[in-house]
């Protein structure tokens, strides 16, 4: 081979060798802009995702807004904000106060073994019963379910008072009412399969649309005031109340568990 030969060869060698490093660099380059541009948009997508999670943070639930609702409340209501629900026949004299409180395993156990007795005496006009919804059990063990379930209940009373009577029995049965840390009264779906068990409500759509609306929620805050400030002493579910002194059985300090135990602590109550 020449000279010229080889020197030209060499120069090619050496020009490829500069393209080819060129064309590295400049892919270099690009690869680093492209990670440069990467991790920017990734501190951008981090920095927006804490600045929505900080705006949901303050955001108020859904509960806490429904405070600042317009109220609407249900038929077959009196009092301040409609939030006085009386049961029985109004030739009856003495009015129990009965607080309770959906979720409330104990109330469950009180609406089963006692609640016929109770409802005979409303029908026969011994007393009337005043129901103050409660919702601590909310708070206690957190959820939503005490809060929904009253304002079904509110739902339920714009049907009728025996509507709501009705509904109130079959969700506190043995079906249907589950453990109160078990919070599927918050389902909306599940408060209208109860309901339709309660031939004046199945099938309901006015009624399954003020469930599913949430029509009677701020009625439902309001209710449980009752029992947030009471004047009685009452801290649990669920409670009754004659003349200013609660019922209670024999322990002297909770309700009566048995139909014959409710019978003796009422019967002696009307008499005091």
């Amino acid at each position: 081979m020449s000279k010229r030969n080889s020197q030209t060869a060499k120069t090619a060698a050496r020009e490829r060798l500069r393209v080819e490093r060129e064309r590295q660099a400049k892919k270099d380059k690009a690869k680093r802009q492209a990670i440069v541009a990467g991790s920017i948009v990734a501190v951008l997508a981090i920095a927006g995702v804490a600045s929505y999670l900080v705006m949901q943070g303050n955001k108020p639930s859904y509960w806490e807004a429904a405070k600042d609702d317009a109220l609407v409340a249900p038929k077959n209501t009196s009092g301040k904000n409609n939030t006085t629900v009386v049961l029985g026949k109004d030739s009856a004299k003495k009015t129990i106060i009965a607080y309770e409180d959906s979720r409330c395993p104990v109330c469950a156990a009180f609406e089963q073994a006692v609640g016929p007795t109770l409802k005979k005496d409303l029908d026969a006009g011994k007393y009337k019963i005043q129901y103050v919804g409660a919702t601590f059990l909310d708070t206690n063990l957190q959820g939503e379910g005490s809060k929904n379930a009253l304002s079904a209940l509110g739902a339920a009373l714009n049907v009728s008072k025996d509507a709501f009577w009705d509904y109130k029995e079959a969700m506190y049965s043995t079906k249907w009412h589950p453990e109160e840390t078990t919070d599927k009264f918050k389902d909306d779906s599940y408060l209208i399969k109860i309901a339709n068990t309660v031939p004046a409500l199945k099938n309901d759509k006015t009624f399954q649309k003020d469930v599913k609306d949430g029509t009677f929620d701020k009625w439902a805050l309001e209710m449980s005031k009752g029992f947030d400030d009471n004047k009685y002493g009452v801290q649990g579910t669920p409670a009754f109340v004659l003349d200013g002194k609660k019922i209670t059985g024999s322990d002297g300090d909770n309700a009566p568990n048995t139909a014959d135990g409710w019978n003796s602590a009422v019967d002696k109550a009307l008499k005091g």
